[in-house]
């Protein structure tokens, strides 16, 4: 099977002047990224909806998405609203990115609980559903632990049919199940690494064949229809000759967060480190879209890794 041509997620969450983002947005077009995104938290960043909108009416192809809606800030009878609204004024240019949210120093600024895992991913799971009710055609009704809805009929409808992809993010197996049930684009992610907390190797190869695996039991017949996207975590976007000196200055940070110390070459191979030159860069995500079917990469501002998407696009 042909494998499916890269993609590649743009953000620019530093943005807060109109005309400057459309400017951004549009060099990420031209360029060639495939998709323009900003994360969904409560800090200093702007909220996705008008940003995305915003992005939509500056560019013609460009898609748009959150890098990811927190599931817990807002009721997903409501969002489906805000999402098929967009996709509506984008010409169909949405895609649905949503997770069960992580960072608890948010939940507690706003005084929500912080739920355990288990109870953030079901409820995460009820929203999915609700979010497809709304977007498909009739009312529907849904009747869950966390959310019930009676003969609803969301409006608008989104342009893409049945539904715009759907984007499923995490890094744990309850997540990446849902995901590989419910998703069209699976994001692979590390576990949080917090001080003195977690486990590095979650940003491994190793580790990353083993949550594929977790979407391939929950997918089933689907699987080969999945889009697989992964992000650069713990460490920045990173151009340099100078590969095994920077691995070596990702091992030293993680052993002095966490007490773990993971080896040059499991730094090098992670698919969450992303340093190297720009020719490393293109044979890498050449080598994690042949061998475990990644193809969709967060790769920032473009400050530093346009040349690579402009090698890489559309092949």
């Amino acid at each position: 099977m042909r494998p499916r041509p890269f993609t590649f997620i743009a953000d620019a969450p530093d943005s807060t002047d109109g005309r400057a983002l459309a400017e951004r947005a549009r060099r990420a077009e031209a360029i060639g990224a495939t998709t323009f995104a900003i994360p969904d938290h409560l800090v200093e960043i702007l909220a996705p909806g008008p940003y995305l909108a915003t992005v939509a009416a500056a560019t013609e192809r460009l898609r748009i998405s959150a890098f990811v809606y927190n599931n817990d800030l807002r009721h997903p009878a409501l969002l489906a609203k805000d999402l098929a609204t967009l996709d509506v004024l984008s010409g169909g240019r949405l895609d649905v990115a949503i997770g069960a949210g992580w960072n608890k120093p948010e939940y507690d600024a706003i005084g929500l609980t912080f739920d355990p895992v288990g109870t953030r991913v079901a409820r995460l799971a009820e929203a999915v559903a609700v979010l497809k009710g709304s977007f498909g055609d009739g009312p529907f009704s849904f009747a869950g632990e966390h959310y019930t809805i009676t003969k609803y009929d969301g409006w608008p409808k989104p342009v893409q049919k049945p539904h715009p992809p759907i984007f499923i993010g995490g890094g744990g197996k309850r997540t990446l199940t849902l995901a590989g049930r419910e998703a069209n684009i699976v994001g692979l992610a590390p576990r949080t690494l917090s001080e003195q907390r977690g486990d590095p190797r979650s940003i491994t190869w190793a580790a990353t064949e083993e949550k594929l695996g977790w979407v391939r039991e929950a997918a089933g017949d689907r699987f080969d229809d999945l889009e697989f996207n992964v992000y650069p975590s713990q460490w920045p976007i990173t151009v340099t000759d100078d590969l095994r000196g920077e691995a070596r200055k990702v091992i030293d940070r993680m052993k002095a967060r966490t007490g773990h110390e993971l080896t040059e070459d499991e730094v090098i191979a992670s698919p969450h480190i992303f340093i190297g030159s720009i020719d490393r860069f293109v044979e890498k995500f050449t080598e994690l879209r042949e061998r475990l079917g990644i193809g969709s990469f967060l790769v920032g501002d473009l400050d530093d890794l346009a040349p690579v998407v402009e090698r890489l696009a559309g092949t």
